[in-house]
């Protein structure tokens, strides 16, 4: 039977098929081979495409899925990138960028000129290609959970540098062949791409801050910030650079207002790379033609002459930098694996040199060059795949025999409180940021209902909410136990209930309906941190929690005496970092000091301020500096604790008459330690002699200044 009438695939549904299929087999393939699977589908586009067994042409559809698929690439570095780092290690960035950049460039256009013997136009051209990298392996970094290792935003920073600054040439070197070429050319460019960056960082915060408080719809927010990235792209190629410049700059833009531990970062995540990404590198596969390797030693010598010195460049760059800003070995094969891919963006420079013409119908870059820099491009993927591989597994091995601010805690499982459908995932989602992303405990959400003639329908509105909230939560990849109890007394329904689960803490919001109890607390909450020992996290929600720009926590004096000190500092801790907004506290020096130190040591990444507060007497003052966009966080204490004081007696006349209509969390902490509460699991040794040290310090320092 001859199957070429039926080839190449036209109908639509069986193109995606196809697609579809590869994106399925191809991993686990490549999973048996133990080769990084990015590897298969390039590999895959190689054999299905015109080059190979021409199952598919490469049309539209590739066009359009592929782009989009490199700019989600680009997109989700901004995304995953430490911002605050990246402020800290400016200068490594820069270092690393010029050396990723010229040291290929270089080594290429002498040895273009020196052993292929290309003109020097043409061997600049080849060394801006090689200059440049594409991100082609960070789907792995993805998959191990390592955005934000050192190594990897020092290769995403360099990337960006190296890539505008070979464009930038390339720019230059297409316009010497132009009429517009001069001082007014590049005044111009300079111009526009300021404007365009002064835009992007003015406008784009408006928007995600007005959209993203007011729509809390999935699938609305996932289109708004696609939407943006689009814009982005298209406003970038629109001045004349690459829309993947314009892709970065939105994803660093919108880093802040998309937590990494959310649901809608793990959205944008998975349609990323179960779809875009791979249609990507399967369009790279069917650009590859390896037949061209058989047409005689000649090629395969400039096929290995540009694969040799190119890649040898991003090494040295790679090496020597990991040298300068003395990183461990296997961040240098992070930093090469990264950087020494090329794909699509080569393409694109070489297509570039293929309009320029030398002299009549000849042009600067001919057919052998472009054979050998689509081999190139092969080659470069799977180096890349397979050092990227290795060096984070490297990583993440290392990384597990050090400790790390997450190793020594408790086994913690949080007990969350929720009834009223409009405030329920907005307590999810603090959950999820202050939850231990490295233990698999998940959450518990519990919704007690009176136990009177309502009770069944209550129930069964309490099951829809719980529901709603287990696949949010599961969007998360988050486990989440449901609890629907009934209760004579609600306060008591939600002690036996935690008691049952073994949990570590609540979180619930709080309501206030002064015309039924004039009280702020009123009988049920006082009930409830009366009778338990535990932490209880009191909350209440103006806007978002990813809009918000400061955290201001106020803490009593000797707040630092208290079992619990370190465990709301810590889930404190973790909330700045997941929501990257600035954490001021307000206290004593002697609780500061010891708050500063174990941020330092535990949340380095934080960007905290302390500031000296004499006596509660100034919250009045403090109250003017609370903006909308903040979250207002009052550390307490319950009755006949060493840090109580009758200042706080004051406390809810204060916070109802100064604080109304503000973002505030209210926190009572843990009063007995985890070890003598017989209900909950003992935590591990590390930690009950670190707190041992940090309280000894804490004493210290109180009998100092006393």
């Amino acid at each position: 039977m001859n199957f070429d009438v039926y080839l190449p695939i036209t109908s639509p549904t069986l193109i995606f098929c196809v697609v579809l299929l590869i994106i399925l087999f191809a991993p686990i393939i490549m999973g048996k081979l133990r080769i990084p699977h990015i590897i298969g589908m390039v590999l895959a586009g190689v054999l299905i495409g015109e080059h190979g067994l021409h199952i598919l042409e490469r049309d539209d559809s590739f066009e359009l899925f592929g782009k989009v698929g490199l700019l989600y690439i680009m997109f989700l570095a901004g995304l995953e990138m430490d911002l605050e780092s990246v402020k800290r290690n400016s200068n490594r960035f820069l270092i690393f960028g010029l050396l990723t950049c010229l040291v290929p460039l270089a080594l290429t256009y002498f040895m273009s000129v020196w052993l292929l013997g290309y003109s020097q136009t043409a061997s600049f051209l080849l060394g801006c290609i090689m200059a440049s990298n594409t991100l082609i392996a960070y789907p792995i970094i993805s998959r191990y959970g390592l955005g934000r290792d050192s190594s990897v935003m020092l290769s995403v920073g360099s990337s960006m540098i190296s890539l505008f600054l070979a464009l930038l040439m390339l720019a230059a070197l297409a316009a010497s062949y132009g009429e517009d070429v001069g001082i007014t050319f590049w005044l111009l460019f300079i111009l526009k791409f300021a404007i365009f960056l002064a835009v992007s960082i003015w406008l784009i915060p408006i928007l995600a801050r007005y959209f993203l408080r007011r729509y809390s719809d999935a699938v609305m927010q996932f289109i708004f910030v696609l939407a943006v990235m689009f814009l982005s792209a298209a406003a970038s190629e629109a001045i004349g650079v690459e829309g993947i410049v314009g892709a970065f700059t939105s994803g660093l833009i919108l880093n802040r207002y998309i937590p990494h531990v959310s649901p809608l970062m793990n959205r944008i995540e998975f349609i990323g790379n179960a779809l875009f990404i791979p249609y990507f590198l399967i369009g790279v596969g069917m650009l590859i033609n390896v037949g061209t390797l058989f047409e005689g030693p000649h090629m395969l010598w400039i096929v290995f002459m540009i694969a040799f010195f190119g890649t040898f460049g991003k090494a040295v760059a790679a090496y020597l930098s990991s040298l300068l800003f003395h990183l461990p070995k296997s961040s240098g094969h992070m930093m090469f694996g990264l950087t020494c891919a090329h794909a699509a963006g080569a393409i694109a420079m070489v297509m570039v040199g293929m309009r320029l013409e030398v002299s009549p119908g000849h042009y600067l870059v001919n057919d052998e060059m472009l054979n050998g820099v689509v081999i190139m491009i092969l080659i470069t993927c799977i180096i890349s795949t397979m050092m990227t591989e290795k060096a984070a597994q490297e990583i993440v091995i290392a990384n597990s025999q050090q400790p790390t601010a997450n190793s020594h805690h408790d086994n913690e499982k949080i007990l969350l409180c929720v009834k009223y459908p409009d405030i329920a995932p907005q307590l999810l989602e603090l959950a999820i940021m202050m939850r231990n992303q490295s233990q698999e405990n998940g959450l518990v959400a519990l919704n007690v209902v009176y136990d009177d003639d309502k009770a069944a329908s209550n129930r069964e509105r309490g099951l829809r909410l719980l529901e709603q909230l287990q696949q949010r939560a599961a969007a998360s990849d988050i486990k989440m136990q449901t609890q629907v109890r009934l209760a004579t007394n609600i306060a008591n329904g939600i002690k036996h209930a935690f008691r049952e689960v073994s949990g570590s803490e609540i979180i619930m919001g709080m309501h206030v309906h002064t015309e039924v109890n004039p009280k702020f607390w009123g009988d049920f909450i006082q009930s409830l941190y009366n009778g338990l020992n535990r932490q209880i996290v009191l909350t209440r929600f103006v806007q978002p929690l990813n809009t918000l720009r400061r955290i201001q926590v106020v803490v009593p004096s000797r707040a630092e005496f208290e079992p619990g000190f370190y465990r709301w500092l810590e889930r404190l801790g973790r909330m700045a970092t997941n929501l990257d907004c600035r954490i001021q506290f307000h206290g004593r020096n002697e609780s500061l000091e010891l708050i500063h130190t174990y941020l330092a040591n535990h949340f380095g990444s934080v960007r905290a301020e302390y500031t000296f507060m004499a006596h509660w007497n100034e919250l009045p003052k403090l109250a003017e500096t609370i903006h909308d966009d903040h979250m207002f966080v009052v550390i307490t204490a319950r009755k006949g604790t060493i840090s109580y004081k009758n200042a706080l007696e004051r406390l809810p006349n204060e916070l109802m008459q100064h604080f109304s209509g503000k973002n505030l969390m209210i926190i009572f902490p843990d009063q007995y330690g985890e070890a003598k509460d017989e209900s909950m699991t003992f935590t591990s040794a590390q930690h009950q002699e670190e707190s041992s040290i940090y309280a000894t310090i804490a004493r210290w320092i109180h009998s100092k200044r006393s």
